[in-house]
């Protein structure tokens, strides 16, 4: 095999599965895991990759199952704790839960990672993502709930807790490495 091709399978294979979540977006979004969904949703990943010349999703081609597992149960968990948290201060008239953006300063310096930790942040009830400044890596959430300097830092915590977790599950493994260092 040629080197051109050689390079053309590896990044065929490098972005199959961006490729392959596409399909399944669209399946998820048509509520049908049937063939012709199947179909549909890969001449939909087809002319979306292809129509919108999007940069290349570089992944590291690494994941941990059991990272990815402690992720998960930690979002479910999260997920619960804040609409529980939220719905009480909703309901608690005589309190009002203060608010505040914070700056979150992130350790990697990665796309994909930043994306992630960005959504994750964003869908716990509580917080919201309002601004990224991508060449600083530092997110800048709303959050609610916050009466003192210490509940602002635990938030703050909150998220890079959150960009461990998905580095740990996906990253690769100098981001891996990088993660750890910081936290020591």
């Amino acid at each position: 095999m040629s080197p051109d091709k050689k390079s053309m399978v590896a990044q065929v294979w490098r972005q199959l599965p961006f490729f392959v979540w596409l399909i399944a977006l669209w399946m998820l979004l048509w509520g049908q895991f049937t063939v012709v969904a199947f179909l549909t949703g890969l001449i939909a990943a087809v002319v979306v990759t292809r129509v919108f010349q999007l940069p290349p999703v570089e992944l590291s081609g690494r994941v941990n199952l059991w990272y990815g597992l402690v992720f998960v149960v930690a979002f479910v968990g999260a997920l619960i704790r804040g609409s529980l948290t939220v719905a009480v201060q909703v309901l608690d008239p005589r309190r009002y839960p203060g608010t505040a953006v914070i700056a979150v300063p992130l350790v990697i310096d990665d796309d994909v990672i930043l994306a992630h930790t960005a959504v994750t942040a964003s869908l716990i009830p509580g917080s919201l993502i309002i601004d990224v400044d991508r060449d600083r890596r530092v997110l800048y959430l709303h959050v609610v709930g916050v009466r003192s300097e210490a509940d602002v830092e635990a938030q703050r915590q909150s998220v890079l807790r959150w960009e461990r977790r998905i580095v740990n599950a996906v990253g690769s493994r100098a981001q891996v490495a990088r993660i750890r260092e910081a936290v020591s």
